[in-house]
């Protein structure tokens, strides 16, 4: 085969195509210099090393990838450029997508960066289709091949976006997590990335040698792809599967798909050295893509699924610098000045201004990849640093001198250009936005020392809050006790490393002026809620814990607590497990999200029912982290034995039988009750009363008091004393139910239990529009259906219970509240949807 020929315009004025081309990657320069403030910021930005990540591979590679991987189909295989119209809304749809997704996973909440993972998956899907569209119009030729690399490629990214997405959305934990990090990342790199790369190979390579194509490029191309697509699939599945052998056998096959796509470069390489600084950056990114992956198939053979994504994670800077950042210097040092255009002389005064000292900055670059990657002390960390970002600073300055020379007095960008631009403006501003405000005043008299312990795990850190007296030096125990890896990074720009499972740190904070927070900075776990503060005492209660708006929505994924309560089971002797947790989290009103102690899991725990004389045979476990009991009002038994507290780890048999008819409350018997009530640790027991009639639906309302912050803390529990809850809530969510109504139809007979958990205070419960004609409280009948008259409430003492019973007489939406007005516009509101019979 002879030269090969990229149709990229060299000579005359700018054309249409050359016109697009400089505006396109315009974009691509200004991402790469947000890149470059992103290494530079540093540990300013919320969440660093992920977001440098980010913007240089989904914002600079992609956006790059997007506007050559359409150029090169077209000019190889000689058809009509798609309309610009297309290129532009995928352009500025991806640009988008990326600030979102940088946004979002910075300062959340996780819904936004998982549509914007969600849009680029449909915008390289869209990216491929219109690929296959150009593969089909065009007529047979020798280039076609390379098409098919692109979008596989697209579909590699279409994966990783989804992984991505799920990732920020915290679908699954621990190992679950892990593995599908390490399988984002593999899906990422070698396919997106990768096998762009190899299949552009076979014709940039020759160009930028100025040599002829081999002539076994297009059964190489086939070959490789055959091997290398299939293979990135199997190690990409065998990964998330936790399949050790599965990923590396995948890798491998990937390798040689690979080692064949690379064979017709190699055969270039032979018959013509390299000779300007476009092809030594190539040929440089070439060798360490294969170191890259020769490592990655080791660390793969070596360590668990769920151990890949952290053994990987130091040998970012060998892919993301060595092979991926020189791919994009050395193709743009090539491809900048035809696109450029201006004539010959042009053409040349460019190339000569975009290599200027590339001997230089290709040494800086490659000096600096290693030093970044192997074990050696901090200053030469730094030196890589700085060799890296020189070489970047200079390539980047070099192009936007370049690009400003070439733009035509006349030029002005179109409204979709406009938008991409204004797109990579407003990741600026996003990585402005999360960045801290500083470390609050500037001089703060020490009054004091204390040492915390901090516990990450479940998608929290423990404590959440934490009350120390201003001036107070903080030293910060921080001890990772999750299956995944997690951080704490303080907005005082205090922060641990990544801690590995089991792994502690300790941080020593300046002296406490005003509140800090701090998060952990793994993508996705800030907007999932692992956040904590650091409040100076005489703070008012609500700094540590703002009032939650009731008006806005539940979080996504958000199930009620089911009231539907249902028959007794048969038999007389009902057996039952109980286990207390004390490290839960559960979203106690819309988007409002914290620690609570719980029975089984859930606030409130699991309704026990049954029938006068039936026995109760309960295993009491403790799943906590600290002591606990449980009392259960429904039977007659002396306290100190089985109400008596026990020990993480021990169990007790409680056995009763219930003698008596009414709804009862349990709760923890352990001191301070308040506390362990007041933060979840609280059930019912219902008992029928004798003759009790079948009705058409039953519900079960537990109402409990709402105190924000972390348990026992001290706002909390001064809030406890005063008696002042944050909210009130009917089955452990703030106007859960007017966000998931009950349901009934009209005419039907609806019997309503409740039971008043306290601690401190009771209800008087009433449904809007549908008075009860059956009122049945501490055991006895108030009000039997029949009887002239009617109640307005169930009214209730801590602790006590009862049903009412109502029939709904039309369709409507029907409030059931605490009649104690300030309680239900606190919470203790919600509605009944009936519909028509």
């Amino acid at each position: 085969m002879g030269p090969v020929d990229i149709r990229v315009e060299r000579g005359g004025p700018p054309r249409p195509r050359a016109s697009w081309h400089l505006r396109a990657n315009a974009v691509v320069v200004g991402w790469l210099a947000l890149t470059v403030v992103a290494a530079l910021a540093g540990d300013v930005l919320p969440a660093p090393r992920w977001l440098l990540i980010h913007v240089f591979l989904l914002g600079a590679i992609s956006t790059a990838i997007l506007i050559w991987s359409e150029h090169f189909t077209v000019a190889l295989l000689r058809v009509r450029t798609p309309p610009r119209r297309g290129s532009l809304a995928r352009l500025g749809l991806l640009n988008a997508a990326t600030v979102a997704v940088l946004a979002g996973v910075s300062v959340g909440p996780w819904q936004v960066p998982a549509a914007g993972a969600a849009v680029v998956a449909g915008v390289v899907l869209w990216h491929a289709a219109v690929l296959v569209r150009l593969v089909r119009q065009a007529l047979p030729g020798r280039f076609g091949h390379v098409i098919g690399w692109y979008v596989a490629a697209a579909g590699a990214l279409a994966t990783g976006g989804v992984l991505g997405g799920l990732l920020a959305a915290d679908v699954g934990h621990g190992a679950a997590h892990e593995q599908t990090q390490a399988a984002h990342a593999v899906v990422n790199l070698f396919g997106w990335v990768g096998l762009t790369v190899l299949g552009t190979l076979f014709t940039l390579w020759p160009t930028v040698l100025r040599t002829r194509m081999a002539d076994g490029t297009r059964r190489a191309s086939r070959l490789g792809l055959r091997l290398a697509v299939p293979g990135l699939a199997v190690a990409t599945g065998g990964l998330l599967a936790g399949s050790r052998w599965a990923a590396l056998a995948g890798l491998v096959a990937y390798g040689m798909g690979a080692l064949a796509a690379l064979v017709p470069p190699a055969d270039a390489l032979r018959r013509r050295r390299p000779h300007t600084g476009a092809a030594w950056m190539l040929g440089a990114a070439i060798g360490w893509f294969e170191v890259a992956l020769a490592v990655n198939a080791v660390v793969v053979a070596t360590r668990p699924a769920a151990g890949v994504a952290a053994a990987l994670e130091p040998l970012l800077p060998l892919v993301l610098v060595g092979f991926v950042a020189q791919v994009l210097f050395g193709s743009l040092l090539h491809l900048l000045p035809a696109v450029l255009g201006g004539g010959p002389a042009r053409f040349k005064e460019n190339a000569a201004l975009l290599e200027r000292g590339w001997p230089v900055r290709l040494a800086a670059l490659n000096v600096g990849v290693p030093l970044l990657v192997l074990p050696v002390p901090g200053p030469v960390v730094l030196l890589g640093w700085a060799l890296v970002l020189g070489s970047a600073v200079a390539f980047v300055a070099l192009a936007v001198t370049a690009l400003v020379r070439a733009r035509p007095a006349s030029w002005r960008p179109s409204p979709a250009v406009a938008g991409v631009v204004a797109g990579c403006l407003l990741t600026a501003a996003a990585v402005v936005v999360a960045t801290t405000g500083g470390s609050g005043p500037a001089s703060v008299t020490v009054t004091g020392s204390r040492t915390v312990e901090v516990t990450l795990s479940g998608m929290s850190v423990r404590p959440a809050v934490i009350e120390a007296p201003p001036g107070t030096v903080l030293t910060l125990r921080v001890t990772n006790a999750d299956a995944q890896r997690h951080d704490l990074r303080m907005e005082t720009g205090e922060r641990t490393p990544a801690l590995a499972p089991g792994q502690s740190a300790t941080l020593k904070l300046a002296a406490l002026g005003a509140a800090v927070d701090g998060w952990c900075t793994v993508a996705g776990h800030r907007a999932a809620g692992m956040t904590m503060r650091i409040v100076p005492t005489g703070t008012s209660a609500h700094a540590a814990a703002h009032a939650p708006d009731l008006a806005a929505p539940m979080s996504p994924g958000w199930k009620p607590y089911d009231a539907t309560l249902r028959p007794a089971p048969g038999g007389t002797e009902h057996h039952v497990e109980i286990r207390a947790d004390d490290r839960a989290v559960q979203e106690v009103a819309p988007g409002v999200r914290q620690r609570v102690w719980t029975f089984n899991g859930t606030m409130p725990g699991p309704v026990l029912r049954g029938k006068v004389g039936d026995v109760f045979v309960v295993t009491f476990v403790n799943g906590g982290t600290m002591g606990h009991g449980i009392d259960f009002h429904a039977g007659a038994t002396a306290p100190d034995g089985p109400m008596r507290t026990i020990q993480p780890g021990e169990r007790l048999t409680y056995r009763f039988r219930a003698e008596f008819a009414g709804a009862w409350l349990y709760h923890c018997s352990t001191m301070p009750m308040t506390q362990h009530i007041a933060n979840g640790m609280y059930g019912a027991v219902v008992i029928d009363p004798p003759g009790l009639p079948p009705v058409d639906r039953e519900y079960l309302l537990v109402q409990g008091e709402l105190h924000l912050g972390e348990p026992g803390s001290e706002a909390q529990v001064a809030k406890l004393r005063a008696g002042e809850p944050d909210g009130w809530m009917f089955n452990g969510a703030a106007a859960g139910y007017d966000h998931a109504p009950l349901r009934a139809e009209a005419g039907e007979r609806v019997r309503l239990w409740a039971v008043a958990a306290g601690p401190s205070s009771g209800t008087s419960l009433h449904v809007v529009g549908a008075p009860f004609d059956t009122v049945y409280k501490e055991g006895a009948y108030v009000l039997r259906s029949g009887d002239p008259g009617g109640a307005q409430t169930l009214d209730l003492a801590p602790a006590q219970g009862g049903f009412a019973e109502l029939v709904f007489p039309e369709p409507g939406r029907y409030p059931v509240v605490d009649h104690t007005m300030r309680r239900a516009e606190a919470g203790a509101h919600g509605l009944f949807e009936v519909s028509a019979s």
